[in-house]
């Protein structure tokens, strides 16, 4: 079992930057695949970012260039640094670990953390 805990959430204007933090209950050097995902009133959960084990990293299409995922192992504790935040990026971030463990996938989630951009 993973335990993950978002932290950095906020209100930022439009143009600012934020750095979201998902601090793990255990070690995430073996974990496949570290992401974040948000979601909006309404909406499914969209993936933001991931980052494997092996520090591959994907996006999408909306944020490429302005959010950037990596992985601290030592610490356990994955980032998502946002800049030129936009308005729609305003949504619940949430963390997610997913792990391989004998051909079967395990997904973990946190609590979620608000990231409003609004001037």
């Amino acid at each position: 079992q993973v335990q993950l805990v978002e932290s950095g959430g906020g209100l930022v204007q439009p143009g600012g930057s934020l750095r979201l933090s998902c601090a793990a209950s255990t070690s995430i050097f073996s974990i496949n695949v570290m992401a974040w995902y948000r979601q909006t009133p309404g909406k499914q959960r969209e993936l933001v970012a991931a980052i494997t084990s092996g520090g591959s990293t994907n996006y999408a299409d909306s944020v490429k260039g302005r959010f950037t995922i990596s992985r601290d192992n030592a610490k356990s504790t994955v980032y998502l640094q946002m800049v030129t935040l936009k308005p729609e990026d305003t949504a619940v971030y949430y963390c997610n670990a997913r792990q391989l463990v004998a051909a079967i996938v395990h997904d973990y989630w946190g609590q979620g953390t608000q990231v409003t951009v609004s001037s």
